[in-house]
């Protein structure tokens, strides 16, 4: 189980390219392709930050550091009720004056308004609304936009010996994102971080971190010790089959064969691990994990047969490990879903 919740406020703005895949919609590795950071950034500054704090040995911490998201939170809903927000389901899609549902029949899915022509407007919803109907959830608010935006910069490069722009190459463009000043990004964690300062994400910039014990009576207990049967939707990425090829669902013999899908087009899903202290002091560069892709968050899985467990007992065997277990940055994790029909 997570017993903390650690949240992330920008002091100015994040970068979170790192990782990202070029493709035609992203020619040029821009850093609003992929944010918010990926649990994998949470875990490597926790391990950073135990080698200056030693709150845990490095092998205990990579044996026993689980930690998942991204996800994030108003702040005023969180310091009342920890409250925070996780991707809508597939099945559920919702506009700002419409909705609509994918349901199951015999034959697969159907939408319950086939006629309609909206567009969702909303990808994030309250956790404490999770199992709700899209009409509930649109009409006790209980769904959001994302609190980000992308901002693109012309900054100077200063000559070295005065402060005035070079005359070559003396611009550069910078892109960033900015979080609004009421949120903060969430994630899960079996280990706290001392609060404080810490550099994070692509281009290190600064931000401030909090850890929170989990409340005992927060919805995400209750709805991590139920076991999914049938039905559950990812709240994070996840990537499944061998360090090479990436499947649909994990292809370890014990997981029952899906039944019905409902999932988007695969997102990158990639790291940088193994960077090293060099005797002078200086810090070399991680390698970069080998790309992947990744099923995205919100997709839905129906299986014939029932799971009978919870995401935290799902054996390690069904996850890459690419140095360690891809379980342990939150690969894969999910609830038990209601589908309408099922």
């Amino acid at each position: 189980m997570f017993p903390y919740l650690i949240t992330i406020r920008p002091l100015g703005i994040l970068y979170a390219s790192a990782g990202g895949f070029l493709s035609p919609e992203n020619l040029v590795g821009r850093a609003q392709a992929k944010f918010p950071p990926d649990a994998y950034t949470l875990s490597g500054l926790i391990f950073s930050a135990n080698k200056s704090q030693n709150f845990a040995s490095q092998e205990d911490l990579s044996q026993n550091l689980f930690v998942a998201g991204p996800f994030w939170a108003k702040l005023d809903e969180f310091e009342a009720s920890q409250e925070f927000y996780v991707p809508i389901p597939s099945t559920k899609m919702i506009g700002n004056d419409d909705v609509n549902t994918w349901e199951l029949h015999d034959d697969g899915w159907r939408q319950s308004n086939p006629d309609s022509e909206m567009t969702p407007a909303f990808k994030w919803q309250k956790l404490s609304a999770w199992n709700q109907d899209s009409d509930t959830l649109l009409h006790q608010k209980a769904v959001a936009k994302e609190p980000w935006k992308y901002l693109s910069m012309l900054h100077p490069r200063l000559k070295p010996d005065e402060r005035c722009v070079r005359e070559q190459d003396g611009l550069f463009l910078e892109n960033a994102v900015q979080l609004d000043d009421n949120a903060c990004l969430v994630y899960l964690s079996t280990v706290p971080l001392e609060a404080g300062w810490y550099r994070f994400g692509g281009e290190n910039h600064l931000v401030e971190i909090e850890s929170h014990p989990l409340q005992e009576t927060h919805p995400l207990v209750s709805l991590l010790q139920q076991p999914i049967t049938r039905s559950f939707a990812l709240l994070t990425p996840a990537v499944w089959g061998s360090n090479r090829i990436s499947y649909r669902y994990p292809q370890h013999p014990d997981f029952p064969q899906p039944r019905w899908l409902l999932m988007a087009k695969a997102i990158p899903f990639r790291f940088r691990a193994g960077g090293r202290q060099k005797a002078d002091g200086s810090r070399d560069t991680g390698r970069l994990g080998r790309g992947r892709y990744a099923v995205k968050p919100g997709s839905v899985y129906v299986l014939d047969d029932s799971l009978n467990q919870t995401w935290w007992e799902s054996p390690e065997a069904w996850y890459p490990k690419e140095g360690y277990s891809l379980k342990q940055v939150g690969c894969g994790l999910c609830l038990p879903l209601d589908i309408a029909g099922l």
